[in-house]
């Protein structure tokens, strides 16, 4: 018999009760559930059959294009010239690393722009004609520059660099990686290429090509051809 005053064994564990894990341990399997569920939902095509599960759809749910407005045109688009440049954008932050927060966007920018000489300018002034209609002497505007067409299926963005703080305001942006601002650059670096091209003296020599040919088909014999103040 025992006495009271001693301390008695404490009971073995019961058969299948098994050790308790760490708080942490269980913190650890759950995340590496999450990477390994994310990476067979973003890599559905490393398991086979997995993809028909979770691959994506795409549904065009858009409404019908509405006609705005109608403009007439008396343009002769004597010209067109296609461009490309690389757009390199950068932007810092005082006093903070760029790993913290600051972006660097290289972009290749592809787009056309278009030189045209406006007819609808032209009056009873602008055109002479000789009293035996054989000659005629035209006066027409100069070229212009039309605005440049950024072309989105040839336009791609080479590279992306990101701070963290970029990348957190990411997750709760509506439009996370704007590429608006490269493409206003790529827009203007293509203007200004354009403006120093012959983009509008090829406009010009094609439509007094055009026409010569179109009043000599009249029966013109001889047309004159002259741009802006010449005379």
């Amino acid at each position: 018999m025992v006495a009271p005053s001693e301390t008695q064994p404490a009971p073995p564990a019961p058969p299948g009760r098994h050790r308790r894990f760490p708080g942490w341990a269980k913190a650890a399997a759950v995340l590496a559930a999450l990477a390994l569920l994310f990476t067979l939902v973003t890599r559905a095509d490393i398991v086979p059959g997995l993809d028909d599960l979770f691959g994506e759809e795409t549904h065009d749910r858009s409404g019908p294009a509405l006609l705005e407005s109608i403009q007439d045109m008396s343009r002769y688009e004597g010209a067109s010239g296609n461009f490309q440049v690389v757009v390199d954008l950068e932007k810092d932050t005082k006093y903070l690393p760029d790993s913290i927060r600051g972006t660097r966007t290289l972009y290749v920018g592809t787009g056309s722009v278009s030189s045209y000489v406006d007819l609808g300018e032209l009056d009873e002034r602008s055109v002479v004609v000789n009293e035996d209609r054989t000659a005629a002497t035209l006066r027409l505007p100069h070229a212009r520059l039309g605005k440049p067409a950024l072309d989105a299926d040839r336009s791609y963005a080479v590279s992306k660099q990101r701070g963290l703080l970029n990348r957190l305001g990411d997750l709760f942006s509506d439009n996370p990686n704007d590429e608006r601002a490269v493409n206003r650059l790529a827009v203007r670096h293509i203007a200004e290429a354009a403006e120093e091209s012959e983009l509008a003296e090829r406009a010009e020599k094609n439509t007094s090509a055009m026409l010569r040919g179109l009043l000599t088909s009249l029966g013109f014999e001889k047309v004159t051809i002259r741009y802006g103040g010449e005379r």
